[in-house]
């Protein structure tokens, strides 16, 4: 991964492999799916959870099944979902469970839900659908007493998801944080968005579920702005981004009271920017409002170190038939080309750590040896 030529052409391989059916499942499930994936079901997550939890890290079950698009396969994930639900009530390892709202409902009818056109009989009927299993979802997270993440998409579909969101809050978010929305930071409007959610939540008597991230889709972004000529919804700058990420962080502080939060990043300085900030105010280390999430695979440096210290971290462990999965497991190696990419950050720190456990047992035979002497 820290050949980028070489991660383009392996994608375009695999992908042409998968297309021709060709039967290379087992070098996939072997390597990449390995390591960014739990396994393909839930019970064949069960080692890599355990393995977490004696950590004390969490563990988030992603079903991560993507390109379904029939009422059929909505229902079907719906179901799976449930039993993310179910299997994290049984289990204190596993503090959240988790989907996309494209997961249960087409992207089309979200699209046009957010458009000023308006929905004809049959599309209004199939959108009581989506919140019908909305609510199924978040329902059994209320009635099992399990938080759940409404995982952010696109800007052309993400309004609507958020209205569904606050609605699913209001009624659900009254005696605890049950339902948490997503928040992408590399959105211009976000911040403000943010700072509304608030105020609504203030107003109406409930508690805002917030997952902070950067943001997954900014190439598309930026692509369909250009070619439909208008403004691009993204910040300008990483840096734009960070400094509205890092003022959400801080805008969270000064509003505790009304909102529980996630930081979903592998910024470093983010993670400690809220640490730092916490202990400042003399908040618990363990605050049951305040949460920390890294993807498996990656900024493993920052979910161990967070958790050894009493920090709530928790893992977002994928799961689904490996040709299911295909399309996180190529954005994953694709975003983990880059020379500043995490693999390649990942790996200079393994092989610093190395050097330093060498060195730290060349100094103990050293001193074991002047002690015999």
């Amino acid at each position: 991964m820290n050949r980028n030529w070489l991660v383009k052409i392996g994608t375009f391989f695999m992908k042409l492999f998968l297309m021709l059916k060709f039967p290379i499942k087992g070098a996939i499930k072997s390597t990449i799916f390995e390591h960014f994936c739990g396994g393909e079901t839930i019970e064949g997550c069960t080692n890599t959870i355990q393995q977490l939890d004696k950590a004390h890290i969490g563990t988030i079950l992603d079903y991560s099944v993507e390109g379904e698009d029939s009422e059929e396969s909505f229902d079907v994930t719906v179901k799976e979902i449930l039993r993310t639900i179910e299997k994290a009530a049984q289990m204190p390892a596993i503090p959240f469970s988790v989907f996309k709202v494209t997961g249960i409902a087409s992207t089309e009818l979200l699209e046009k839900a957010q458009s000023a056109q308006g929905l004809n009989d049959t599309e209004t009927a199939a959108f009581v659908r989506v919140r019908e299993r909305m609510d199924i979802l978040c329902k059994a997270a209320y009635e099992h007493h399990v938080r759940i993440f409404v995982d952010a998409e696109e800007t052309w579909i993400q309004d609507t998801i958020d209205q569904l969101a606050y609605e699913m809050m209001e009624r659900y978010n009254r005696k605890e944080c049950i339902v948490w929305n997503t928040y992408q930071m590399y959105r211009v409007e976000s911040y403000a968005n943010l700072v509304q959610a608030t105020e609504t939540a203030l107003a109406k008597g409930y508690e805002l579920g917030v997952k902070l991230v950067r943001g997954a889709y900014m190439e598309k972004e930026r692509q369909r702005a250009h070619e439909m000529e208008y403004s691009d919804p993204i910040h300008a700058t990483k840096e734009d981004t960070d400094q509205a990420y890092n003022q959400a962080v801080l805008y969270f502080l000064e509003n505790r009271n009304v909102i529980s939060i996630c930081l979903g990043t592998h910024n470093e300085y983010s993670c400690l920017l809220l640490a730092e900030k916490m202990k400042e105010a003399g908040i618990p280390v363990n605050d049951a409002h305040i949460w920390f999430a890294q993807l498996l695979g990656m900024s493993d440096n920052i979910s161990f170190n967070l958790a050894h210290s009493g920090y709530n971290v928790a893992k977002y462990v994928p799961y689904g038939p490996v040709e299911a999965v295909m399309p996180y497991l190529f954005r994953r190696a694709e975003e983990n080309t880059s020379v500043a990419g995490q693999a390649s950050r990942e790996f200079t720190l393994l092989k610093k750590e190395v050097r330093r456990r060498k060195r730290a047992v060349r100094q103990q035979l050293c001193k074991s040896k002047k002690s015999v002497q």
